[in-house]
C-alpha cells in the first residue's frame, strides 16, 4: 500500500471519528436542552410574572434554584415584592442564601418594605441577621413605628402585682408602672430583652421611692419617680428605647419603719432577757461553788477536831498532860 493510500485511509478514519464526536456532542447538547426546558417548563409562569414585574430573575436562575432545592415561588414573590416597593439593592443570590440558611425570606422582605416606607434605616444584612437570630424582624419594625407598652411588674411573668418600696419615713408604697418602648434596631442583635427592661425599671422605681424623704412627697407628685428612673438611662445595651415611664397606680402599704422598730425592740428585750438569764445562771453557779467551798472548809474543821482526841491520848501516854497538870 502506497503512502498516498495510507494517508487517505487515515484521513477517512479521522473524519469518521470527528463525525461521531460531533454527533455525540449534538446529542448531549440536545439532551441538556431537553432537561433544561423540562425543568424550566414548571417555572415558566413564574419567570413570565417576574419578567412582567421587572424583577430581573432569568430562566437560568430559575433552573439553578430548582437544582439547589430552593423554592422559586418564594424567591420570585419576594423579589417582586421588593422591586415593586422600590427596594432594588437586594439580589436574588442574597435571598437564595438566606433561604438555604433556614431564614424566612418573605418576612425579611416585608420588614424591609415596612422600614423603607417608614424611612427607618434597615439594610438586608441586618434584617437577615435578626431573622436568623430567632427574633421576629417584622415585629421589631412594627414596634419601631408603633410603640409598645410593657407592664412593670408583669403579673403573668413574675406573679407580683406591685413594686414595693419604702420611703425614708418608713412607710411602704406599692406602685405599678407602664413603660412605653420602641425597638432599637441597631441593638436588636445582642441587646437585652423585655425582661431586662422590667427588672431595671422595677429597680429604679424602688430606688426612687427609697430616696424620698416622706411617702407624702411621692403621693403628691408620682412623676418624681418617673423622672428619676428616666434619668438613669435604663435602656442602654437593650433592644428597646424607653419613650416614657408612667406611674399607673400607687398605694400606701404597711408602716415598715414602725414594724422594724417594734421588731428591734422585741429583739432587744429578748437579748436583755438572755443576758439577765445568763447573769442569774452565773450567780446560781457561784452560789453552788460557795456552798461547796463551805462544805469543804467544814470538812477540814471536822478533820482537825478529830485530831484533838488523838493528841490528848498521846499526851496521856507520854505523861505530858500530867506534868502540865502538876
Amino acid at each position: 500500500m502506497s503512502v498516498v493510500e495510507s494517508t487517505l485511509l487515515l484521513g477517512a478514519a479521522f473524519s469518521s471519528f470527528s463525525y461521531i464526536l460531533l454527533i455525540c456532542f449534538v446529542v448531549l447538547v440536545l439532551l441538556l436542552a431537553l432537561v433544561f426546558f423540562g425543568m424550566f417548563a414548571s417555572v415558566a409562569s413564574l419567570w413570565f410574572r417576574a419578567f412582567m414585574s421587572g424583577a430581573g430573575v432569568g430562566p437560568v436562575q430559575m433552573v439553578v434554584m430548582k437544582l439547589k432545592k430552593v423554592n422559586p415561588q418564594v424567591i420570585v414573590d419576594s423579589r417582586i415584592m421588593a422591586v415593586q416597593s422600590g427596594i432594588t439593592n437586594v439580589s436574588t443570590n442574597a435571598m437564595e442564601s438566606h433561604y438555604l440558611a433556614g431564614g424566612n425570606v418573605p418576612v425579611v422582605v416585608r420588614s424591609l418594605v415596612a422600614a423603607h416606607r417608614a424611612k427607618i434605616d434597615l439594610d438586608w444584612n441586618t434584617a437577615a441577621a435578626i431573622d436568623l437570630a430567632g427574633r421576629n424582624v417584622m415585629e421589631a419594625v412594627q414596634t419601631s413605628v408603633k410603640t409598645k407598652v410593657i407592664d412593670c411588674p408583669d403579673v403573668t411573668r413574675h406573679g407580683r402585682a406591685t413594686l414595693d418600696g419604702v420611703a425614708r419615713d418608713g412607710i411602704q408604697l406599692k406602685a405599678r408602672a407602664r413603660v412605653t418602648v420602641r425597638t432599637n434596631l441597631s441593638q436588636l442583635i445582642g441587646g437585652a430583652t423585655e425582661e431586662t427592661i422590667i427588672a431595671r425599671v422595677g429597680e429604679g422605681i424602688v430606688s426612687a421611692i427609697g430616696s424620698c424623704e416622706t411617702h407624702k412627697e411621692v403621693l403628691a407628685n408620682p412623676m418624681l419617680i418617673a423622672r428619676a428612673v428616666l434619668n438613669k438611662g435604663l435602656d442602654s445595651q437593650t433592644a428597646y428605647e424607653i419613650v416614657s415611664i408612667d406611674i399607673a397606680d400607687i398605694d400606701v402599704g404597711d408602716n415598715v419603719g414602725a414594724r422594724l422598730q417594734a421588731d428591734q425592740a422585741e429583739a432587744d428585750v429578748r437579748i436583755a432577757r438572755a443576758k439577765a438569764e445568763e447573769r442569774r445562771a452565773q450567780a446560781v453557779a457561784r452560789e453552788q461553788e460557795m456552798k461547796a467551798l463551805t462544805q469543804e472548809h467544814q470538812a477540814e474543821v471536822v478533820l482537825a477536831e478529830s485530831e484533838i482526841p488523838k493528841a490528848m491520848a498521846e499526851a496521856y501516854r507520854s505523861g505530858n498532860l500530867r506534868a502540865a497538870g502538876r
